[in-house]
């Protein structure tokens, strides 16, 4: 279906009332979410963490890595799986972080050893009755779409296990990077269901119907180097006596990103991720309309004059 170009500048409007596109940064909000956060153990040294509701936190880390901020799963004792109250504390996570200009890119990880999310918690689910679980899965299926539309580049740091919803969580980020012994698999219908939180279509877009269809019929896991292999993960780390070398690898990726300009990285992800929606006519006007939104930026005119200058440009999000 083509769009017509009225319909794309109305989406890209930057007045008052736009659309999905306008940029609204409400500083009272963020501002509530950065007071939440407070110095954390040694063990993230450089990073401010929510001393309260452990089980999933968000942490914006400092120094070199301004600018990146974590979501952090620790539920040691449930694999992560994700809880009513996991669903919560993520979606306020994702809430405090879209609009936050100063947040470059997110990084979803895990502290528990071992493990990324084994998906959602089976014995919470085995308390609800019938009419419950589609309210679960719509929620489930609402924060990982949130997750997905973050304006900001997201990367799964997978340094172990991610399956049913935590890989449909992963497939959500923008990139994957997978440990060598991580396992990863959408495994529902060994409980007989189905994926639901966007696993069915996310899947099949990333490694192709055949494979796709192979995974979520038999369940089947595969291994961090094998989702490497067939294009479910960017990159593959080999585990490390830490046990983090995902999330390390991952890092690396997002400060290669940080010293790019932040609003057309942002404008270049809209672009791409509306575009491939569409024919390809159409989304060259999605290039368009996300194009015309950098040129009025400082950074812009930062970029060129760094360039004269021969020097490293200094961009500020504006």
């Amino acid at each position: 279906m083509k769009i017509k170009m009225a319909a794309i500048w109305k989406i890209f409007s930057r007045s008052k009332n736009a659309g999905f596109f306008s940029v609204i940064h409400d500083q009272t909000k963020i501002a509530a979410c950065r007071k939440l956060y407070v110095p954390n153990s040694s063990k993230y040294s450089t990073e401010r963490a929510t001393s309260a509701a452990e089980e999933f936190s968000l942490r914006y880390l400092d120094g070199k890595h301004e600018g990146i901020a974590l979501f952090v799963m620790n539920r040691p004792e449930a694999k992560n799986a994700m809880s009513k109250n996991f669903l919560r504390l993520f979606t306020d996570a994702l809430t405090c972080v879209k609009f936050d200009k100063n947040v470059r890119t997110v990084i979803i990880k895990s502290d528990a050893q071992g493990i990324f999310c084994a998906g959602a918690d089976l014995k919470e689910r085995a308390k609800m009755a019938a009419h419950e679980v589609g309210p679960f899965v719509s929620m489930a299926r609402a924060a990982i779409m949130e997750l997905h539309n973050l304006p900001m580049p997201t990367i799964a740091a997978l340094d172990g296990h991610a399956l049913g919803g935590g890989l449909e969580m992963a497939l959500s980020c923008d990139f994957r990077i997978a440990a060598s012994n991580a396992k990863v698999g959408l495994t529902e219908t060994r409980l007989a269901i189905i994926p639901g939180a966007g696993g069915t279509q996310r899947l099949p877009r990333l490694i192709g119907v055949s494979k796709a269809k192979e995974m979520i019929f038999t369940g089947k896991m595969i291994s961090g180097t094998e989702a490497e292999e067939i294009g479910l993960a960017d990159y593959v780390a080999e585990q490390t006596e830490t046990g983090d070398a995902a999330y390390q690898r991952a890092l690396v990726l997002a400060e290669e990103i940080l010293p790019r300009g932040p609003v057309a990285v942002r404008m270049a992800k809209l672009a791409i991720n509306k575009g491939m929606q569409v024919d390809l006519t159409s989304s060259m006007s999605f290039e368009e309309g996300c194009y015309a939104q950098v040129i009025p930026t400082k950074d812009r005119l930062e970029g060129l004059k760094a360039f004269k200058e021969k020097r490293t440009p200094q961009y500020t999000g504006e």
